[in-house]
């Protein structure tokens, strides 16, 4: 910081409040007396000695080495060469007008004159006064040279009407000097103290003007160390100068444009320029403390550099508009990089590119509120890729992420620009379709994206097939809230996954029932199994060429006790979803394992029971199948009493999810493998090679039209003996005519199982069912 700049000290002021031209006046007055007095000494000393006045050259000599005293005494206070000057006047004059008479009254005309204007007004009454006392004396005749004694009377008032008049003329002389000199005085102190003040004034004004262009100057270098470019504007002229700083910032040298503002502002960025304008503009205007603006500026490579320029306007003319201009600019590029990155991380999918969960909130949002104030509509489309799973687990992360990214670059291309894609996470994305005039664009869209998946997916050397699964929701029609657009696609494509995939489905009131229904499910599916709700049910297996029954499937019911019996296709996949599968899982185990102990124990060591075990339990640690083998160890029961039916979905991906090892597991238990609801899904005869299989179990599909349809017989025959030469038995489900058995025994299937033998049963009825069956044979 600046020392303060010094205060001038006060100017010195005269005795009895004067100024210090009385001490110059004085000294002239002096200087004058002895060189006039000096000429006048002579012929006043010869008129004296000629007259006989022998005082006259004592007194003219004794007055001129009074004078010459005075101006010597340099250290004598003014105030005391003053008195002593008008004391010597004075006496002087009574010295004079007792030698020579009345004519001599002109020193003492001047002697409060001289007073007055040498020490002020109130020394200059006194001198008055001493004048009338002199007068009088000389009046009285007290004081030798005073009027004869004449007449009785007459020479005195003659005398005193002189001395009258005299004192009259003396005092107006003297009031008329006084009063102006007063003044005058008055004047010049009030001058003094302006002086003074403007003095002062201009001192501070130096000292901050200084302590300024130091503070400049050290701006200006600690700028230009820090890298920062320096610019200084002069509005009025045009003139905009530039440091070294901020040439080099930008690649250029001197010589590479003008010290014009022009030739600068014609480097910014086109689309920057307004906004930089008006951030100008409002800071001349005074509206803005400073002018802040960030922009970006063509280097001399080409490149574009992002800056903030800051700058504040320090002096400005009588009418207040700007005159100079100071500023510097910022390279703030890895900024504004470090800004994009951030957005991108927290707005865009790092996988593919298009906008995440936040961001499309976000455009939805906006959409809405475009669509309230122009009454368009706009539809929201939930799109899950089916199969992505299996190809994902078979051919790898790497070949999944290549399909991600080319799915959203389909989809993408089937899209206006104004429309938005999003990837939601895993294999889903959502679709935004805003400003939607015309309904019908949204199947137009949903047909475009569909057809665009269902091509084939080169992933380097290996090709990939998908299809897609849309969800579709409209705005205002179904819903209004963001949360219930996106709930409502949500469910529309859950619905389109059960239709069997590969298409759209509108949302419908119907869908949220459902959803509803599938949410309280849910919630009361977890206190189904303490509460006794969940039971057993067993479905008679029939050896097709001798009637006998040797084995049966346990299947899993509901019984609600509000709304009755809930299908398996209901409560299951929400088993799954919610983890409860698990639980339920073991417990469906332990009470069929107990029930064929039972049954071994009266039809048999050869009875066996089935039990299917889900996906989702494939996914959990070996403990669930230590427990099992626990329960068969515990009840007595070899593996082979109990059959695990598994899908073939499961199959598709068991090496990636390991439940190939646990396949492996169960039949070192001695379990035996059925492959379920054979030729539904993916029929991958590969995987029928990889994996030991005990059991086919043949579709309904097949069966169903199977009197009608030789194509489904030759289906139906080949399967059997395909099995038969893997070392596979065969059962053939949904068997519901003789016909049907008929056929299919005479195709060389093993067992059968559905309605024309009988429908799942308790255990208890199934005891009877037996007894039946045995009474009947």
């Amino acid at each position: 910081m600046q020392p303060p700049a010094p205060v001038p000290p006060p100017l010195p002021a005269a005795p009895f409040g004067g100024m210090p031209w009385r001490e110059r006046l004085l000294q002239r007055m002096l200087w004058l007396v002895l060189l006039l007095g000096g000429l006048v000494a002579l012929p006043s000393a010869w008129l004296g000695h000629a007259q006989g006045l022998r005082l006259l050259p004592w007194l003219d000599a004794t007055l001129l080495g009074l004078a010459a005293l005075l101006l010597l005494a340099r250290r004598m206070s003014y105030a005391w060469r003053a008195a002593g000057f008008v004391g010597g006047v004075y006496v002087g004059g009574l010295a004079l007008f007792a030698a020579v008479g009345p004519i001599s009254q002109v020193y003492l005309l001047a002697f409060p004159v001289l007073t007055a204007l040498l020490l002020g007004l109130r020394p200059a009454l006194l001198a008055l006064a001493l004048n009338a006392l002199g007068l009088a004396a000389f009046a009285a005749g007290a004081v030798p040279g005073g009027p004869p004694p004449t007449t009785a009377g007459w020479a005195l008032r003659e005398w005193g009407v002189v001395a009258a008049n005299f004192l009259f003329v003396d005092t107006l002389l003297t009031l008329a000097c006084g009063l102006l000199l007063a003044g005058l005085d008055q004047a010049l102190e009030e001058r003094g103290r302006t002086a003074r003040s403007l003095a002062e004034e201009q001192q501070r004004l130096q000292g901050a003007n200084e302590r300024l262009r130091l503070s400049e100057e050290r701006w200006k270098l600690a700028l230009e160390a820090a890298g920062d470019g320096m610019w200084e504007w002069f509005p009025q002229t045009g003139v905009e100068v530039f440091s070294p700083g901020f040439r080099r910032m930008y690649g250029y040298g001197p010589e590479d444009f003008p010290d014009r503002t022009e030739a600068v502002d014609g480097l910014t960025h086109p689309d920057d320029v307004p906004a930089m304008l008006q951030a100008r503009d409002e800071h001349f205007a005074g509206r803005t403390p400073s002018y802040v603006n960030e922009h970006r500026v063509r280097c001399k490579n080409g490149e574009w550099k992002w800056v903030l320029s800051r700058g504040m306007v320090i002096e400005r003319d009588a009418q207040g508009r700007p005159t100079r201009v100071i500023g510097t600019h910022t390279d703030i590029s890895h900024h504004k990089r470090s800004e994009a990155l951030i957005w991108q991380q927290a707005n865009l999918d790092a996988l593919t590119g298009l906008p995440n969960r936040r961001l499309l909130r976000e455009r939805l949002e906006q959409a809405i509120a475009r669509s309230q104030r122009q009454g368009d509509g706009l539809a929201v489309l939930f799109l899950d890729l089916d199969h992505f799973k299996e190809v994902n687990d078979t051919l790898g992360h790497d070949h999944g992420d290549l399909l991600l990214t080319e799915a959203a670059a389909r989809i993408q291309a089937t899209l206006r620009a104004s429309d938005t894609v999003a990837r939601m996470g895993g294999d889903e994305f959502t679709l935004l379709l805003p400003d939607l005039k015309d309904p019908a664009r949204v199947e137009r869209v949903a047909q475009a994206v569909l057809a665009a998946l269902a091509e084939p997916f080169q992933l380097g050397d290996d090709q990939a097939f998908v299809s897609a699964s849309i969800g579709i929701t409209l705005y205002p029609q179904d819903a209004t809230q963001i949360d219930e657009l996106l709930k409502h696609a949500d469910q529309a494509l859950f619905v389109a996954k059960d239709a069997g995939r590969n298409r759209y489905a509108h949302f419908t009131p119907a869908l949220q029932e459902a959803a509803q229904t599938r949410l309280r499910l849910g919630n009361e599916l977890r206190g189904a199994l303490p509460g006794g709700q969940l039971h057993l049910v067993y479905q008679p297996i029939v050896h097709l060429a001798t009637g006998s029954v040797l084995k049966a499937e346990a299947l899993l019911r509901w019984q609600h006790p509000q709304l009755g019996p809930i299908s398996p296709a209901q409560f299951v996949p929400i088993a799954e979803s919610s983890g409860l599968i698990h639980e339920i899982g073991d417990w469906v185990f332990v009470e069929a394992a107990r029930q064929v102990a039972r049954w071994r124990a009266r039809h048999g060591p050869r009875f066996q029971v089935s039990v299917n075990r889900s996906p989702v339990q494939f996914r959990q640690s070996f403990e669930a199948l230590d427990r099992w083998a626990e329960t068969l160890q515990a009840l007595g029961l070899p593996g082979g009493a109990v059959s695990v039916e598994i899908t073939e979905g499961l199959l598709l991906d068991a090496h990636a999810t390991g439940a190939s090892e646990q396949l492996a597991r169960l039949r070192e238990l001695g379990m035996t493998i059925s492959l379920d609801d054979f030729g539904t899904g993916y029929s991958a005869l590969s995987y029928l090679q990889r994996y030991t299989i005990d059991v086919l179990k043949i579709d309904q599909v097949f069966v169903r039209h199977l009197e009608r349809e030789h194509r489904n017989q030759a289906l139906c025959k080949a399967i059997i003996r395909m099995a038969h030469e893997l070392g596979m038995a065969v059962v053939a489900e949904g068997v519901e005519t003789e016909a049907q058995a008929r056929l299919l025994a005479q195709a060389g299937c093993d067992y059968g199982q559905g309605y024309h033998f009988a429908r799942p049963m308790s255990a208890s009825a199934f005891d009877g069912w037996m007894a039946a069956r045995g009474a009947a044979g």
